[in-house]
């Protein structure tokens, strides 16, 4: 009974260090979790259609204070800027640099040191449930 106690406290252990090291990939409509992680990053793992464009959306629920933050990551998105420069309200015209950027592939949320448990928007301490709303699927890693 002993040996049979300490295999499942062991798989359960090393189950645990597996999950909070890296949550992997998250399908559509699907979930992951990271406990008490330094950092959270989360990219695009698809390339998506025509009407998503690439986007990622989802959110993340923390425990630590009981709210979620939404994040939407686009890559392909550009707005209809042109990509000559031109750019837009006649930055040409007034001979200004373009100041357009494509979306952000990903996003890193970093654990608030300053901050006590539940203290901030921004926690990221105890468990934190990453779900991804959109069409295409997005990587997780916790640091």
């Amino acid at each position: 009974m002993k040996k049979l106690a300490i295999v499942l406290l062991v798989t359960i252990a090393s189950f645990c260090l597996a999950a909070s090291a890296f949550a992997g990939s998250v399908a559509p409509g699907g979930m992951a979790k990271c406990n008490n992680a330094s950092t959270i990053k989360i990219e695009t793992a698809g390339s998506g259609d025509a009407e998503d464009r690439g986007s990622a959306n989802g959110y993340l629920w923390k425990s630590s204070n009981f709210t979620t933050v939404p994040f939407t990551l686009g890559p392909n998105d550009h707005q209809s800027f042109s990509g000559n420069g031109g750019g837009a309200a006649g930055n040409k015209q007034v001979q200004m640099a373009s100041k357009h950027s494509m979306g952000q592939k990903s996003v890193t949320f970093t654990h608030q040191k300053a901050f006590s448990r539940g203290d901030s928007i921004g926690d990221i301490s105890g468990e934190v449930r990453i779900h991804n709303t959109g069409t295409i699927p997005v990587s997780v890693t916790c640091g």
